[in-house]
């Protein structure tokens, strides 16, 4: 009776899991461009569930032909949900037939058994990403999105040893004379407007970069090779993806940059970490909330964290210096103050477009503030594995989303990917990285036996 439990357990959690992947970008593909109550309320119950997940730490794995069904079954929302995109006609047409072929051919891979097909799958789903990608750039050559233009002429302005922060955008349908983001976003887009004439180009490099980090970070060829195929079918076919790659959405960048960081950390090379996380924290503002639960982690630390912080201060001196009113006009201020943009899926558009209530941000600035306290004395007191931490920075982002004034697909999708980096690492217990000299920090575990969740619980490493 026992061991059916068990096994109807284990088919149960990866179906939950599925499904909750397939209904979260199923509505955020719905998202784009509306508001809808039923939109907030299932991202609302899709963040609940994920708080259930890191607070009772329940182990689940993602079986290679669950994965296939969810690679599947988002093929087919692609196709089915309403699609936000600039692309028209054939352009379209051809995006969506990579998208089911692509899809199709690695859900079929994924279901097949041997660590060849499971390789395959891994290349086809990035090959067909990639050409996705292709499709959607030459498809839409101007998006009529602010992103775009600001991130386009950044890179011109970047290119002229000018700053971002006083330039005034040349037909932004949107944001005229302000560059929101911190500077390195616009730096880390830049070389493909330089070199290929739109920054959508590099975005859609950093997103294979990303591809490649969610595969090393199940080990690469030497490691879980199905587990790594399965994580990456799942962000590359994604529902609405098309959209993300053709709106120029930044997120990519910083998913690649967090996912390596992990993969460096699991490596023991938790001082190199500090180069991509310091770059992610100089590109974005938000990022800055995942810090405090990272310095009380033992496998990373309050020194890292710090360095990481002063390494971010460094790189976005130039910009403060050139002009400081500018700089925190564009990237503090204008935040603070700027108009809600109706369709954002958050509580905060719900309060004002279904009852006409602007909630204060001493409301909202109070639910960041109690997430982050929570996530960091959970993390402090457990000093769990490297798949829960990416877990609990997940739902750090998730409600920061949720009461923000503006969130939209491309944040929740962050979320998204840094669970699915949570499945790529596997079940561990500890800290569950390698040290540089090849051991873990798991009381003399193998390798194996961190990736697996069949070590014992480590002592707390101390901060180097």
């Amino acid at each position: 009776m026992a061991d059916s439990l068990s096994r109807a357990r284990s088919l149960l959690l990866p179906a939950l899991l599925g499904a909750g992947w397939l209904v979260w970008f199923g509505v955020l593909q719905w998202s784009v461009v509306r508001f809808r109550v039923p939109i907030v309320l299932a991202l609302t119950a899709g963040t609940v569930l994920l708080a259930v997940w890191v607070g009772r730490r329940v182990p689940v794995t993602l079986p290679r032909r669950v994965a296939a069904v969810v690679v599947a079954g988002s093929v087919v929302l692609t196709l089915l949900v309403p699609l936000f995109s600039y692309l028209r006609g054939g352009w379209l047409t051809a995006a969506l037939v990579v998208v089911v072929v692509a899809g199709a051919v690695t859900a079929v891979l994924l279901a097949l058994p041997g660590r060849a097909t499971a390789v395959a799958a891994a290349v086809v789903a990035g090959l067909g990403h990639a050409v996705l990608a292709v499709v959607t750039v030459l498809g839409d050559p101007a998006p009529r999105i602010d992103v775009w233009v600001i991130l386009q002429q950044g890179a011109d302005a970047t290119a002229r040893l000018e700053s971002v922060y006083t330039q005034v955008w040349t037909g932004s349908p949107g944001v005229q004379d302000h560059f929101t983001y911190l500077p390195w976003m616009a730096v880390l887009t830049a070389p493909g407007r330089w070199v290929a004439g739109d920054v959508r180009w590099m975005v859609a490099v950093w997103s294979l970069v990303l591809l490649a980090g969610l595969w090393s970070l199940a080990g690469g060829r030497r490691g879980d090779v199905a587990r790594g195929a399965a994580v990456v079918g799942l962000v590359a076919f994604a529902p609405g993806t098309v959209t993300q790659v053709d709106q120029a959405w930044t997120e990519p960048v910083l998913a690649a940059l967090l996912v390596w960081w992990a993969v460096l950390v699991r490596r023991g090379h938790a001082w190199w970490a500090v180069v991509p996380l310091a770059l992610a924290c100089a590109s974005k503002q938000h990022l800055a909330l995942i810090a405090p639960v990272l310095l009380v982690w033992h496998p990373f630390g309050w020194r890292r964290t710090l360095v990481t912080g002063g390494v971010a201060g460094v790189l976005v001196l130039p910009w403060l210096l050139a002009d400081a009113g500018a700089f925190v006009e564009d990237t503090v201020t204008t935040l603070l103050t700027f108009h809600p943009i109706e369709f954002a899926n958050t509580w905060y558009l719900y309060f004002l477009n279904e009852h006409g209530i602007e909630l204060p941000f001493a409301v909202t600035g109070a639910l960041m503030v109690g997430v982050v306290a929570v996530a960091m004395v959970a993390v402090w007191r457990r000093q769990p594995g490297l798949d829960e931490v990416l877990r609990w920075l997940a739902l750090v982002l998730a409600v920061v989303n949720l009461v923000n004034k503006q969130a939209f697909y491309n944040q929740f999708w962050l979320v998204a990917v840094l669970v699915a980096a949570s499945l790529a690492v596997g079940a561990t217990k500890g800290g569950g990285v390698t040290k540089s000299d090849g051991s873990t920090s798991d009381d003399g575990a193998t390798r194996d036996e961190v990736v697996s969740g069949r070590a014992g619980r480590a002592a707390p490493a101390t901060d180097g």
